[in-house]
């Protein structure tokens, strides 16, 4: 699989992720297929694996999915760089933000103790808490980073003004936002463009709109002629677009089942130009 920069260090990943939060949350398979899935992801090249301590039911099983990969993890010996997250809650099953940094602190020693390292590779800031100072927040990753418990530090769901105030506290590699046909907020925000002038990977996720819009990418505008057009599926051909509209775009895939992260893994190697991307926006409807 064709490579991407985690950043300005010089950490190439695969240019497809996997996201494993449909592998710990409602809907979860059993682990015998999430072992074969995560497996296929790693047999098609991908380097990049994506989790958080919030990837699960509720709090009750929190950091699910990071003691999950830790496990089916275990018998390969691929170079994977496993990204997580710290700041979200699950009460009862729904999402809160606590950025506070003796909870982002906290949150770091359980991801360490549940994937079973001694640093954690890339730690990203789930959410800005609206409750406490970003710097605040950004400035508890920057010190884990001193003490050697993290070594990369990402921000998700964040603006551009963040992005550079916490580029003030410490080097960032990383912004994970939602980027997808139906949401090109990315593109009109600036993020991604400066994400791309910084060298700062963008992580793209939902790329096809979640559980709910995946099913009906296939109906949006003619996008499904022109994947049929070009022998590759809408998802492919989606994933593809993204790679070709930005240097640093990396989408994160989830996948509950071996054939659906393998299709998608073959997008990276389908070239498109600048005619091909003018085309499928076009058959977008944008």
């Amino acid at each position: 699989m064709k490579t991407r920069k985690l950043g300005g260090d010089g950490t190439e990943v695969s240019a497809i992720a996997f996201g494993g939060m449909l592998l710990s949350i409602s809907g979860k398979p059993p682990e015998d297929q999430a072992m074969a899935t995560v497996h296929a992801a790693l047999d098609a090249g991908i380097t990049l694996i994506d989790t958080a301590d919030a990837y699960c039911t509720d709090d009750r099983d929190f950091n699910h999915n990071e003691a999950l990969l830790r496990t089916l993890l275990a018998d390969r010996k691929e170079d994977v760089l496993v990204a997580t997250k710290c700041a979200c809650r699950r009460p009862g099953g729904a999402w809160t933000v606590d950025g506070r940094p003796e909870v982002l602190k906290a949150a770091a020693e359980s991801s360490l103790a549940a994937l079973g390292v001694e640093r954690l590779a890339l730690l990203q800031l789930h959410a800005p808490d609206n409750h406490v100072p970003f710097e605040d927040s950004v400035g508890a990753l920057a010190e884990l980073v001193k003490e050697g418990k993290v070594e990369r530090v990402g921000l998700s769901n964040v603006s551009v003004a963040e992005i550079e105030k916490a580029r003030g506290i410490v080097p960032i590699v990383s912004v994970q936002n939602r980027w997808n046909v139906d949401d090109r907020s990315a593109e009109k925000d600036g993020v991604l463009d400066y994400c791309a002038k910084h060298q700062i990977a963008f992580l793209a996720y939902s790329p096809f709109g979640g559980t709910r819009g995946a099913p009906l990418l296939s109906r949006v505008g003619r996008l499904s002629d022109e994947a049929r057009r070009r022998k590759v599926s809408v998802y492919e051909l989606v994933l593809a677009w993204m790679l070709a509209k930005s240097p640093v775009a990396i989408p994160i895939v989830g996948a509950r089942r071996p054939e659906s992260i393998t299709g998608s893994a073959n997008a990276a190697d389908l070239n498109l130009g600048r005619d091909d991307i003018l085309a499928i926006e076009a058959a977008m409807g944008s």
